[in-house]
């Protein structure tokens, strides 16, 4: 017996919902709605208060998946989604020297979800250290492509540069790093 479509179907995850805080929030806006359309059952007609007004986070998300989030079972489903994805989803956390436009972010998030998992959640930093490019990391790896990274493996070739572009005589009198000081670099 072969399944059923909806049993089949998986929900999706849009880009705009990138990282575990997002994921969390909407847990909690589908808890209140869930308590308002239970309170709601008890009420007199004619008495209700006004629906909670709801994230453009949950609207993307129930629009992209069809769901009509008035049906408690539909809503249920949803917040049971969201509660695994936030169990079980591989999560990336990416340092930038400064915060990322939420173009750059949402091309991340594609190429995360397209590459990796379909529902990787993506934790951004700044780390203004860096300078540039940015340090990834994952739960049990680490992956550095930041400027200050690169300089740091290429300074011997950086200092010979520089000294061919001194004059002899500046270059002697410039002070030679210690030891040390090469290793805490």
């Amino acid at each position: 017996m072969a399944p059923s479509k909806e049993k089949a179907r998986r929900l999706d995850l849009p880009t705009i919902i990138f990282g575990p805080v997002e994921v969390h929030r909407l847990v909690r806006e589908l808890e209140t709605l869930e308590d308002f359309l239970q309170q709601a059952k008890i009420r007199e007609p004619g008495k209700q208060p006004p629906l909670p007004k709801t994230t453009r986070n949950l609207e993307v998300i129930a629009s992209n998946n069809n769901l009509n989030l008035l049906h408690v079972t539909e809503l249920t489903k949803l917040k049971q989604f969201l509660q695994s994805v936030s169990q079980k989803a591989p999560v990336v956390h990416m340092g930038l020297a400064s915060d990322p436009s939420a173009v750059f972010t949402a091309k991340i998030v594609a190429w995360l979800r397209t590459n990796v998992h379909p529902y990787t959640l993506l934790q951004l930093g700044l780390q203004p250290t860096i300078a540039a490019g940015c340090v990834l990391r994952t739960a049990n790896k680490t992956f550095d492509f930041s400027l200050r990274n690169r300089f740091s493996q290429q300074r011997p070739m950086l200092l010979k540069a520089i000294d061919r572009a001194m004059p002899a005589d500046a270059a002697a009198a410039r002070p030679q790093p210690a030891a040390s000081a090469e290793v805490a670099a």
